[in-house]
């Protein structure tokens, strides 16, 4: 068996689409899937990148993804990589992939110069929390993560709409 892991390439959103879509199977937020793949492409591969992905094969068979961008700490002044996705094949769990994409990133995030590799998991996910704390990650439970979507995005977007003065980013 032979895992390899390999940057994604534009002909590749249709298999990063089709991981997504089971990802959210197995999180059980199907409904919640609304990107449209022309999109995802541009925003993947136009001219600004605002994520990155990293397919997963196993004897040149895609079973998995890391979908990831940089974020920044202000306290330690350096970038880090925040893993939005991981995701392996049903069938390809236990082959060691999930760890490779992950030794992947941090060895990406070492390369950048990164303070960190950070991501997010479901509190129910017992099995991927046991993987994870295996690999040396640890809980942030003092932190609570927020979000504003929707409605309420384009609410307080709109209390938003200011023009900078001057040279100070002093808002008007």
């Amino acid at each position: 068996m032979t895992i390899t892991i390999r940057p994604a390439t534009p002909a590749d959103v249709p298999l990063i689409a089709s991981l997504i879509r089971a990802l959210a199977e197995y999180e059980k937020l199907a409904h919640e899937v609304r990107f449209d793949e022309a999109v995802l492409a541009q925003k993947m591969f136009g001219p600004r990148l605002y994520a990155e992905v990293v397919i997963g094969e196993i004897d040149g068979v895609a079973q998995g993804f890391a979908l990831f961008f940089h974020n920044f700490s202000t306290f330690e002044g350096k970038p880090g990589i925040y893993l939005e996705d991981l995701f392996v094949q049903p069938a390809a769990r236990g082959s060691g992939l999930g760890k490779a994409l992950l030794a992947h990133l941090a060895a990406l995030a070492v390369e950048r110069d990164c303070a960190r590799l950070e991501w997010s998991v479901l509190d129910w996910n017992a099995p991927a929390i046991g993987f994870y704390q295996s690999l040396g990650a640890r809980f942030m439970d003092e932190w609570t993560v927020m979000r504003v979507d929707g409605a309420a995005l384009a609410e307080l977007g709109a209390q938003g709409n200011h023009r900078a003065t001057g040279n100070s980013g002093a808002i008007a």
